[in-house]
């Protein structure tokens, strides 16, 4: 068994380290919120007080917070990772963020003798729960042939993508597509609505045909039964939608769906529902997500 440091115990983390104990691995964990690590704790993890101490002792350190300026805290911090002599160390970081990103600390960990992979994951809470996420692997082969098992107590599709960098614009990939089944879905149910349909039977039968979306099976009766807690935050999709275009731009392309889907998310955000689910996009149509009478 390995001793992993874990840092960022929130929705995801939280549950995705679970699973690592669960397999019987040594856990270090470090949140900015404490609180949030207390469960972990109990059941025999160590907390510790900066990402730099966390990583000092560990095989494997797994990284997964909010934002790029979050991750490059963690990291190049005064606390941060880097601080350590990281030699013969894998960095594993598991937040959805900057391929830039990646490929920079892919950099400095080769230059520190230790190995980086960017892995960002897709599924939300349901997924980090159930162990059924989405991973997308960048780096070199070799060195995600090391971590595989870790990544099989995580998730259930685990795919090595390409160099450094790659497993980033595959989850920007992911979140293109995510972009259109969510709005899909919202304007579905704003439709069905309005035309006197009752909910529960389109959801069934266009839920068994080609409408059929993981977002539709997943987030509409979420909405059904007016809950909004956040298996994703609108607040992180939006970081998200915004990382897409950025790069798109860079590539020279023009993805007009979903720079229209980040407006959508914008609006939401402006109206004070960012830490909402990213189901809570019902919102823009039904005041407070809550089905016309």
């Amino acid at each position: 068994m390995s001793k992993i440091a874990f840092i960022g115990t929130g929705v995801m983390g939280a549950a995705m380290a679970g699973h690592l104990m669960d397999a019987g691995h040594e856990l270090i964990v470090y949140n900015r919120t404490k609180s949030k690590t207390d469960t972990l704790v109990a059941r025999g993890a160590t907390y510790v007080s900066s990402p730099q101490e966390a990583a000092k002792n560990a095989e494997f350190i797994i990284t997964i917070v909010g934002y790029p300026k979050d991750v490059r805290e963690v990291y190049f911090g005064e606390t941060g990772i880097f601080q350590n002599d990281l030699k013969g160390k894998i960095l594993i970081d598991m937040t959805t963020t900057e391929p830039t990103l990646a490929k920079e600390i892919y950099t400095k960990a080769k230059k520190s003798g230790a190995d980086a992979l960017d892995a960002p994951v897709s599924g939300g809470d349901l997924g980090a729960k159930n162990a059924t996420l989405t991973i997308m692997v960048g780096g070199d082969e070799s060195v995600y042939n090391k971590a595989l098992l870790l990544f099989e107590k995580m998730g259930k599709t685990v795919a090595y993508q390409g160099v450094a960098g790659s497993g980033q614009h595959t989850k920007m990939a992911n979140q293109i597509g995510i972009a259109g089944t969510m709005t899909a879905m919202t304007e579905l149910l704003v439709y069905a609505d309005k035309a006197g349909l009752d909910l529960d039977k389109v959801l069934t039968t266009v839920g068994g045909g080609s409408a059929a979306t993981w977002s539709l099976t997943n987030y509409a009766p979420r909405i059904l039964r007016e809950d909004f807690t956040a298996g994703f935050f609108v607040k992180h999709f939006i970081k998200d939608l915004g990382i897409a275009l950025d790069e798109s731009a860079k590539m020279g392309i023009s993805l007009p769906a979903t720079a229209g889907a980040k407006q959508l998310y914008d609006m939401l955000a402006e109206k004070g529902f960012e830490n909402d689910g990213t189901q809570a996009l019902i919102k823009l149509w039904w005041e407070n997500g809550k089905k016309p009478e």
